[in-house]
């Protein structure tokens, strides 16, 4: 069945309910600026550069913030609206000092390049008579308001995108601020991760990284697709790079699974790079104190040692370990040294007391040692379980879209000893003891069994030993799970209730529970 229609530029086009104009558009090919428009938060229609005509309506309209609508006409390359556009544009540039020469942003900002779009070359409008100072109080950003455009995209990137809630809004003149510094964000650092998200969306100079200063334009740079070394998450980064030094990361607006988003040390803990404390050669110790070597040097010496205890003990007197944040090439080769060519399989690596309890046990019980759902699945679900997991400190992009589901209103239940920043989102949060999870998750199983609220039809078809797990649970009444988590009962019937009312839900766990001696 076809969908409602209009007309977009004279060709009739099929659209969504609840899109806007600028959605429509951007799905057929047309091009309509934007500066205050930040893709998947509310739109604010505050710079009116998106201004388009519809017919019928007394005003030009703002494509961004105005809803599709049946039979609409639209038109978004007229005189009239490029006229319009001109003039936003001019007032923009009158509003601050946006000087282009020894602005950071020189090359990547949005208005410099709607003023080139649009021919224009200087303000009409006189300029603010007392621009704001610079704000250089900050380790990592630094804040020119004087070039703030009061687009609102840093207060969205702050609070509907990461939701750390940083940049209060609404926002304008307060009594923290002087007179004559105007309207402009304030940031409130007890709330601020340092994530850079503002940075990432500031369409102009008022918001730059502070390590990346003065070292190189966007034209003399190089980018470089990569993915973040620190946690599992897997975001995607583009390295910015000048003779072979990175000189700020950014993330990758489109791609999976960070959509855009990174941490405070995704975005700024890359200068481990560079340090000057990194080995460049190998060192051997003689007399207690090391000195440099060749290669050739070092890997001899390290193979003579391996074939003398080898010759003197046997192969099973040595073991390697292997780094969980190797490349799987290297941790290939490093395992197939040991096995191969020194002849033991004593070879471990630091992963597993961490995840392989995940491997074996997802293994055992789905056929596969991998997660059974990606971060893209945090959209479509109407209640999250997360036990186990710190996910704000571990793993804060993969937080930043729990976060994102409970404002559109799933529900967050917490199972943590620690009131950890997430049980400001959840609507439960239940304080067990430490390393009493077992007997929690047994009391809500022996609710979801005597209850009857399981999927029988899944467990009919696709388990084995349900009978044994049965007689377990039912050893672990709520009052018994009570009594070793601390919990109390009522919550417990409770909590497995709504778990059972509410799908597609979701659990979430990670080295909280893994980490246990019982992790599998």
């Amino acid at each position: 069945m076809a969908g409602p229609k209009l007309t977009l530029n004279g060709n009739e086009v099929e659209f969504t309910p609840g899109e806007t104009i600028l959605q429509v558009a951007e799905r057929n090919g047309v091009k309509i600026p934007t500066l205050c428009y930040l893709k998947g938060c509310t739109p604010t229609g505050a710079c009116r550069m998106c201004l388009v005509e519809v017919k019928g309506a007394r005003t030009l309209v703002a494509s961004c913030a105005m809803p599709a609508g049946e039979g609409m006409e639209i038109q978004t390359d007229t005189e009239k609206v490029h006229t319009a556009r001109r003039l936003a544009v001019e007032l923009l540039l009158a509003s601050g000092e946006h000087n282009c020469l020894v602005c950071e942003a020189n090359g990547e900002c949005k208005l410099q390049a709607l003023a080139y779009e649009y021919g224009v070359d200087a303000s009409r409008f006189p300029g603010p008579l007392h621009p704001a100072p610079l704000i250089d109080d900050n380790p990592l950003i630094l804040r020119d308001p004087s070039k703030c455009i009061l687009c609102g995209r840093c207060v969205q990137a702050c609070n509907e995108v990461q939701v750390n809630r940083a940049i209060p809004a609404p926002w304008g003149p307060r009594k923290d601020q002087e007179p004559d510094q105007g309207w402009y964000p304030l940031v409130d650092y007890d709330q601020c991760t340092h994530c850079g998200q503002c940075v990432q969306a500031c369409p102009v100079g008022a918001l730059t990284e502070k390590k990346a200063m003065g070292l190189g334009r966007s034209w003399e740079t190089e980018k470089v697709r990569t993915t973040c070394p620190y946690c599992g998450v897997g975001c995607q980064l583009w390295l910015h790079v000048k003779d072979n030094r990175i000189i700020k990361v950014t993330a990758v607006e489109e791609a999976q699974p960070n959509r855009g988003r990174l941490c405070v040390k995704g975005r700024f803990g890359y200068d481990f790079v560079h340090s000057p404390e990194r080995l460049t050669t190998p060192l051997i110790k003689e007399n207690g104190e090391f000195r440099e070597a060749s290669w050739d040097e070092a890997l001899d010496l390290v193979a003579a040692k391996f074939k003398a205890i080898i010759a003197e003990s046997g192969p099973d007197a040595l073991a390697g370990v292997s780094c969980a944040r190797s490349t799987n090439e290297d941790s290939y080769n490093m395992q197939k040294l040991f096995r191969a060519a020194l002849g033991t399989n004593n070879i471990d690596h630091c992963a597993r007391v961490c995840h392989a309890p995940t491997v074996a046990g997802l293994a055992r019980s789905f056929g596969s040692g991998a997660m059974t759902n990606s971060f893209a699945d945090f959209d479509q679900a109407k209640m999250f379980f997360v036990i186990g997991s710190n996910m704000t400190e571990a793993h804060p992009v993969a937080a930043t879209f729990v976060k994102n589901a409970v404002l559109k209103g799933a529900d967050l239940i917490l199972a943590d000893p620690r009131a950890t920043a997430l049980k400001e989102f959840a609507s439960t949060h239940m304080q067990l003891k430490v390393g009493s999870d077992v007997a929690l998750i047994n009391g809500m199983m022996h609710v979801l069994i005597s209850e009857g609220l399981y999927d029988k039809p899944y467990v009919d078809s696709c388990t084995t030993g349900f009978d044994q797990l049965k007689a377990k649970v039912m050893e672990y009444p709520p009052e018994r799970a009570a009594e070793s988590t601390g919990v109390p009962a009522e919550m417990i019937v409770e909590v497995a209730r709504r778990l059972a009312a509410n799908k597609p839900a979701m659990l979430i766990y990670t080295l909280g529970i893994t980490e246990h001696t019982c992790g599998v």
